[in-house]
This record gives C-alpha cells, structure tokens and sequence, in this order.
C-alpha cells in the first residue's frame, strides 16, 4: 500500500487508538447489540468478528455463544483483548489473507468496508465463508452527512466544515467511500445475499458525548492528514475549543446497521 491509496488513516499504533476505540464502543456497541440480537444470536454459533479494534463486541458474542460456540476476531493490528473461553484474536488481513468457506454461522463488521477500495470483493470473500444460512451483519457510517445545527459564530461554522471536508478527501484519497452505508444494503444484495434489512440512525454531537469526543480525538489522529488537506495547528486548537463549547450542536453521520443471509 501507498500512502496515497489503500492505507488506513486510523492506525492501531497510535497514541490516539485506544481513546477512539473506546468512543466507538460506548457510542456504537449498543447499536451493534442489538442488530445482532435481533439477527438471532445464540449459543453453539461459530462467529467472525473482522476489524475487531479493541475488542468490544467479539467479547460480548462470545459470552453470547457460550457454550460451544466460538469467535475468531481479526484485525490489522490487533490490540490486546481481554482472554475470554471461545475467543481467538488474530492478525489478518480480509483483502489479502484467506478465509475458511463456509465456516460461519455469523460475520460482523463495523465500519471496514467502507475504507476498502476492494469492498466488493472483501463483500464476496465474507460471503462465501458464511455457511448456507449463515448471517453478516455490517455497520456503516453515511459520513457525507454531518449538518451542524448551532454554533458560537460564523467563524465556527466555516471552521466546522472546513474540517468536515478535509477529512472527506482525506479519507477518499486512500479509496474510502465515506458514503457507502446509504449503499451497502444494495450490496448485499447484488453479492447474493436474501432477506437483508437496514436500520438507520442518527445521534447528535454535543460537548460531553462519545459522539463529539471522537472528534476531538480525530483532531489528533488525523493530524497529519488534516494538515495536508490545508488546516493548521491553530485551526485544530480552535476546533478543540469549539467542540467544549456548550453552544456547539451538530448531527453525528447516519449509522446503518445491515444485515443479509447467505441462501
């Protein structure tokens, strides 16, 4: 990979990893929980867990499983994941390495694909190591969307989607289609998939939530992109102090939660 295409911007590595993966749990494991739920998880299912980040929801399907199932959850770079029975944790890569066909009875993966210049063949891979009436649930984001709804003044709002935009083509210039959740359900279907469904889901972004501390974090994590697409350190610093300020509200991007069987 290139710097300039098919890498990911959120690396496991950095300082700024565990903050967001833990924003996202307490943002987005409800929303997961229950997908899966309602997708019929139970014990004695084998599940797989891709982008499994810090680890939160392959823990919970695996004391959902018990006893007798199993999880495998992958990722890049892992990071440590409390041991728990039934929990393997392993290094892969869903573009590059192979899965076993029609080894599970449930897949899930959150916001992965759609950072993914090969999403349609990753979509194809999950696909066929599903066995027949095995389940894949996806979590998507819509980032395209994201209106600020107040804000201090002028400046604040300029600034807001100055940075909005700059993570944009930030993220498509490594081949993230940062609006793919408005569009997976429909790829689930063309990849073979029945009886898929789609929730949608907005939260709002205010001082004190996980939603807006993830953007504080992206201040940093991003940084270096941010810089690159014409924001300044100073303009970071303000944002920061923008997203403390009591009189900044925005929507969060449209959360899809997916899900489609394999026939």
């Amino acid at each position: 990979m290139t710097a300039a295409t098919g890498s990911y911007l959120f690396d496991n590595g950095s300082a700024h990893a565990a903050g967001q993966h833990r924003c996202l749990a307490a943002w987005l494991d409800p929303v997961s929980v229950e997908a899966l739920r309602a997708g019929g998880v139970r014990p004695g299912m084998r599940c797989l867990d891709v982008g499994t980040g810090a680890g939160s929801v392959a823990l919970w399907l695996a004391g959902q499983v018990a006893p007798g199932g199993s999880v495998l959850a992958t990722d890049l770079v892992p990071l440590p994941v409390p041991e728990r029975p039934g929990l393997v944790v392993r290094r892969h890569d869903v573009v590059r390495d192979e899965l076993p066909e029609g080894a599970f009875d449930l897949v899930h993966a959150r916001l992965v694909l759609s950072h993914l210049p090969e999403r349609d063949a990753v979509l194809a891979r999950l696909f066929a190591a599903l066995r027949p009436g095995g389940v894949l649930h996806l979590l998507e984001f819509d980032a395209e969307y994201a209106p600020l709804l107040t804000a201090p003044d002028a400046r604040a709002r300029q600034l807001y989607e100055r940075y909005q935009q700059a993570k944009l083509r930030a993220f498509r210039a490594r081949g993230s289609h940062q609006g793919w959740g408005r569009e997976c359900a429909d790829a689930l279907l063309r990849a073979g998939f029945t009886d898929v469904e789609a929730r949608a889901r907005i939260d709002l972004l205010a001082p004190g939530t996980p939603q807006l501390e993830m953007q504080l974090h992206n201040t940093g994590h991003l940084r270096e992109a941010l810089l690159r697409e014409g924001l300044s350190d100073d303009e970071l610093a303000e944002l920061r102090g923008l997203f403390a300020d009591p009189r900044f509200l925005a929507c969060s991007n449209v959360v899809y939660a997916v899900r489609g069987r394999r026939p």
